[in-house]
């Protein structure tokens, strides 16, 4: 009994200690990031370059996070890092046997990017949602997004809105336009298929649809939390 508690406390040290620390310090890295410098090694063909810079929140532009937000996680300012309905859903779908929708909050994929691995693993979830749960009770909702924002992939090796802004719009995060920060969202769920520099007819309207979400979500501001969340 006493080495599974000696080896229970030294599990919650080793996890909660670097996501204690990552509330006020900027990860130079992820998981994914290292993840993607390591595939490069045993695969000749594919650059093993990441393209990676942090930019802080005071200078991403405010349509930013309210993109991301409106594209993949609407409920996001309302849960504690799990949609249970986006859940139940999803879970409806697998025993059904037809491809089942992607459930992952935000919370979940700064959990994923920072410290884990891709898979569809139960295991691998199940790590995720251990993750989650620290990242919710120990950061800010706004350092969440700050830290999405940042370590997010937009396409091949290029992680974080610091590099995409850069490389395809040529401009810093900061004065990133409203229609340019929902193209950027669009790759979110798969930034290695789609591509900013080539937007395909999809893409496109993808980011309209982004856009009026993003206007629904503009009026939601009048509540004092959303307001405070999104707006500088």
């Amino acid at each position: 009994m006493k080495w599974v508690v000696g080896i229970f406390i030294a599990l919650l040290i080793l996890t909660v200690s670097p996501v204690l620390v990552l509330r006020w310090i900027d990860p130079p890295t992820s998981a994914f990031m290292l993840q993607h410098k390591m595939s490069s090694l045993f695969n000749k063909s594919s650059s093993g370059a990441v393209h990676h810079r942090w930019e802080d929140w005071r200078r991403i532009s405010p349509h930013a996070p309210l993109a991301v937000v409106a594209a993949e996680d609407q409920k996001f300012p309302h849960h504690w890092g799990f949609d249970r309905e986006s859940i139940a859903e999803a879970w409806q779908e697998r025993r059904k046997g037809v491809r089942y929708r992607g459930a992952s909050t935000i919370t979940q994929q700064v959990a994923k990017n920072l410290f884990l691995w891709n898979g569809k693993s139960f295991f691998r979830k199940g790590i995720e949602a251990y993750f989650a749960v620290l990242i919710e009770l120990l950061w800010s909702k706004q350092r969440i997004l700050e830290v999405y924002l940042n370590v997010a992939e937009f396409g091949k090796g290029v992680y974080g809105i610091g590099a995409a802004s850069r490389r395809y719009f040529y401009k810093p995060p900061r004065r990133l336009r409203r229609y340019e920060c929902a193209l950027l969202a669009t790759v979110l769920p798969n930034p290695k298929r789609m591509r900013l520099d080539q937007p395909s007819d999809y893409m496109i309207q993808r980011a309209l649809s982004i856009l009026e979400e993003m206007s629904r979500l503009d009026r939601l501001q009048r509540r004092p939390y959303l307001y405070k969340l999104y707006a500088r």
